[in-house]
Order: structure tokens, then C-alpha cells, then sequence
């Protein structure tokens, strides 16, 4: 799951006045999720025992394959890591002792059904594996970038001073 979270992009998502970076990854093995307010970097993974037993916990009233469960969970995170939040899907957040706790309500099946994601501190691998190298590696290529388009210019410069001096006349 984690090495399948790596190509996923962050996102910006809002939950309430907060605003958080977040991506995750949905398969019939279990989710992972990963959260940030860019001070700290929260986490959870889970499988699919987990998952089924925290559906028998919130949902009593619904019975559901935990597959089928997983799939529901994804179409209900997918519009939010989209940027554009289901009207008839809310989230909130919540800080937890040494944790970071998203509620989601929804429907599933025309009843009530609740999620909680409980996100503990990511590990620093993680953090650097999933935010610092790409960030490093993205202000590396902004910079080789910048350094290319100033060759160019240098380039552009020289040639508009030779047109000069062979005296040519530049309409601009």
C-alpha cells in the first residue's frame, strides 16, 4: 500500500477553518492515509480485519463485505482528494492525544454510515519518504530550470546585441 501511496499526488483538503495536505491509497488490502498540517504528518494504514471490525463498531445497523466497504470508502475520499467535496458527504477533523482523528457521515445504501480515520504521528521515513525528498527533489528541478531559462536569455541578449552591431534595426 505504502509504495502505491508514492504515486499519489498531495492534495489541499479543508475541514472546517483547517487546512490540510492529504493523499491516500484504497485497494481491497486496506487503505492507507496520510494527513499534514505542514508542522506534523499523521498516518493510518489498516487491513482488512481492522477495517471490518471498525465498520461493526460505528455501523451496527449495516452488513456490508469489507471489499465492498473499502471500494465505498475510496468513492467517498476520491471527490474530497479532488478538491471537490460530495454536498451529501461531511468531514470533520478532530486532534486526539497524539493523534488526529477525520470522522466522515455519509450514506450507504440509504442508511447512516460513519467512518473514522485514527491517524498516530508518521514515522520520520515516511515523512521524508513521502514529503521532504519529493519536496527537495522539486526545488532541484525548479532550480536547474531557472538556471536553463537564464542561459537562454543570455543567449537571446548576445544575439539581439549582434543584430546591433551589424546595424540592424529592432522593432522592439
Amino acid at each position: 500500500l505504502e509504495s502505491s501511496l508514492l504515486t499519489q499526488p498531495w492534495t489541499s483538503v479543508c475541514f472546517g477553518k483547517s487546512t490540510f495536505l492529504a493523499k491516500a491509497c484504497f485497494k481491497d488490502s486496506g487503505y492507507i492515509l496520510l494527513i499534514s498540517d505542514l508542522s506534523s504528518v499523521w498516518y493510518e494504514s489498516t487491513n482488512p480485519e481492522v477495517v471490518g471490525q471498525r465498520s461493526k463498531e460505528l455501523n451496527k445497523r449495516l452488513t456490508v463485505h469489507v471489499s465492498s466497504l473499502l471500494r465505498h470508502l475510496s468513492r467517498l475520499m476520491s471527490p474530497l482528494l479532488a478538491g471537490e467535496p460530495n454536498a451529501t458527504t461531511s468531514f470533520s477533523c478532530h486532534h486526539v492525544a497524539g493523534g488526529l482523528s477525520l470522522h466522515i457521515k455519509s450514506e450507504l445504501s440509504g442508511l447512516p454510515f460513519y467512518w473514522d480515520f485514527h491517524c498516530c504521528p508518521a514515522p520520520p521515513e515516511m515523512v521524508s519518504r513521502h514529503l521532504l525528498r519529493p519536496l527537495i527533489q522539486m526545488s532541484l528541478a525548479l532550480r536547474y530550470q531557472v538556471q536553463e531559462l537564464t542561459s537562454l536569455l543570455l543567449q537571446k541578449d548576445a544575439e539581439i546585441e549582434d543584430y546591433r552591431e551589424s546595424g540592424a534595426t529592432l522593432s522592439r
